[in-house]
């Protein structure tokens, strides 16, 4: 009477791994392939973005924040019928560079996408809007990234850049292990 018990266990066992790793597999989904993936497959993978643009040509620029903890927003482009052709993460350095002073808000979110709405602050003294976003910087520590406008002009006035460990409260301990590569 044990051996029908012992494999009623074992295939008990063997079918929930199994539908332990389907449901696994359907978390990360299959990779992101340009000329490949369509639209649909991005908010499978992402879910909605966050914000989208129309672009000349017919497709869309589709941002995917991954904010407040992630580290990432992916900027995806696809063409007019839908087809992904191309997808980055936008905050890093790289992009970071493109914001200049002067440039609109419109123009800030085009570029890295929608900052986390909890780090917006308005500063009344100084008449200054500062966006924030999370990201990891060339040495794999957690950083934020500021963005700050005039206040009234909407147009930015300057950036900045700060380790987590740099700024209280985050400033506690070593954090390079949340951004290993």
């Amino acid at each position: 009477m044990k051996a029908p018990a012992a494999f009623a266990a074992a295939t008990l066992t063997a079918l929930l791994s199994a539908v332990g790793l389907a449901g696994c597999a359907g978390l990360g989904g299959p990779p992101l392939q340009p000329g490949i993936s369509t639209r649909l497959d991005l908010d499978r993978h992402f879910g909605p973005p966050a914000a989208r643009w129309r672009e000349a040509e017919g497709g869309e620029r589709l941002a995917y924040p991954t904010g407040p903890m992630g580290f990432n927003t992916w900027m995806a482009r696809t063409d007019a019928a839908g087809r992904l052709i191309g997808i980055e993460n936008v905050l890093d350095m790289q992009h970071f560079a493109q914001i200049q002073a002067g440039m609109s808000q419109d123009e800030v979110l085009r570029a890295l996408g929608p900052p986390y709405p909890g780090w917006t602050i308005y500063y009344k003294a100084r008449d200054e809007l500062v966006w924030e976003w999370r990201y990891c910087d060339v040495w794999a520590e957690p950083a934020r990234f500021d963005v700050l406008f005039d206040g009234t002009s909407g147009k930015v006035r300057t950036t900045m850049s700060l380790t987590e460990r740099q700024s209280m409260p985050w400033g506690r301990g070593n954090r390079r292990d949340w951004c290993s590569r």
